[in-house]
C-alpha cells in the first residue's frame, strides 16, 4: 500500500512538471519583456535643428560644444602641431573636473590644440546609439564614426595570425588596448567632407598590410570627460582627435612620412 502511494505521488509530480516549467518560462519571458529598455527618441528632428550643446535628459553641454566644433571654429584654424601617438598617450588627466564644469583646466592640458598625427587605422565603427551631442539621431549621416588608431610598434607587436573573423577579432582586441581614438563627426561631414564615413575607410583598411592603414590625421585634441568619469572604453586614455578635420591615407603602403606630402591621398579626393 505504501509503495502504491509513493508511485502515485511520483506520477503526479511528473505530470505536473511540464506545467510548472511552462509557467516558469512564461514568467521569465514576462520579466525579460518588463526589463527591455525603452527606445531612445531623438530630441531634434534632424542635424540642422540640433544645437551645438546637444540635448537629452543627461548630458554635458560644454563637452558637446567641443565635440561639435565646425571647420570655421577658432580651434580648427591655423597650422597643426605635429604630435605622436605616444605624446597623446602621455597627456595628463584633469584633477578637479566634474560633469558640466567649464573646461578651462582641460584646455590648459591641451584640449583645443590642432594636431597632425601619423598612425595606423585599424577599424572605423558606426555609433548608432543616439548620442546627446547629435540629439539622439541615429542615421549614418547624422552620427559619429569611432576610429581606432595605433602605432607601428603595436601593429608589429600583435601581427595577424590568420584571416578568419575570430582570428582578426583576437588581434584587434589586443591592438585596441594600446589605441587612441579619433572621430568623424556629422557636422564636419556636412562642412565639405562627405567621405568621412566608415564605408569610405573599410575597403582601404581591408586592403592594407596587416589590416592596418597608414594615415595622417589632422584634427582637434579633445578630452572625453564623459568616459573619464565612467563607462571607460578600450584604449590607453581619454584624449581623442575629435573632430577629425582632414584624413589622408598612404597610397604606397607604409612608406609615407609625416613631414612629406609624397604618397598621401586625402579621402576627400576619392569618388
Amino acid at each position: 500500500m505504501f509503495r502504491r502511494a509513493i508511485a502515485f505521488l511520483l506520477l503526479g509530480f511528473a505530470l505536473a512538471s511540464p506545467a510548472l516549467a511552462a509557467t516558469k518560462t512564461t514568467a521569465t519571458k514576462k520579466t525579460t519583456a518588463t526589463k527591455a529598455k525603452p527606445k531612445k527618441v531623438p530630441c531634434a528632428k534632424n542635424l540642422a535643428a540640433c544645437p551645438d550643446e546637444g540635448c537629452g535628459t543627461r548630458f554635458d553641454p560644454n563637452l558637446n560644444k567641443q565635440k561639435n566644433i565646425r571647420v570655421d571654429a577658432t580651434d580648427a584654424q591655423g597650422p597643426a602641431t605635429v604630435m605622436t601617438l605616444t605624446q597623446i598617450k602621455q597627456l595628463d588627466d584633469p584633477e578637479n573636473f566634474a560633469k558640466g564644469d567649464e573646461r578651462d583646466e582641460i584646455r590648459a592640458l591641451g584640449e583645443g590644440t590642432k594636431v597632425k598625427v601619423l598612425a595606423y587605422l585599424l577599424i572605423a565603427r558606426d555609433e548608432p546609439g543616439g548620442e546627446s551631442c547629435n540629439c539622439g539621431l541615429t542615421s549614418k549621416a547624422e552620427t559619429d564614426n569611432h576610429l581606432v588608431l595605433v602605432s607601428k610598434f603595436t601593429v608589429d607587436t600583435f601581427p595577424l595570425d590568420g584571416t578568419t573573423a575570430p582570428e582578426l577579432k583576437a588581434v584587434l582586441d589586443q591592438r585596441e588596448e594600446e589605441s587612441i581614438t579619433a572621430e568623424f563627426t556629422p557636422r564636419i561631414r556636412v562642412d565639405g567632407h562627405p567621405n568621412f564615413l566608415k564605408a569610405t575607410m573599410d575597403p582601404l583598411i581591408k586592403k592594407a598590410k596587416e589590416r592596418a592603414l597608414l594615415v595622417r590625421v589632422t584634427g582637434v585634441l579633445m578630452f572625453d570627460s564623459e568616459h573619464f568619469l565612467g563607462h571607460h572604453l578600450k584604449r590607453v586614455n581619454n584624449w581623442e582627435i575629435h573632430p577629425v578635420l582632414k584624413m589622408e591615407f598612404c597610397e604606397t603602403g607604409w612608406s609615407c612620412k609625416i613631414g612629406s606630402d609624397t604618397g598621401w591621398k586625402s579621402v576627400d579626393d576619392l569618388p
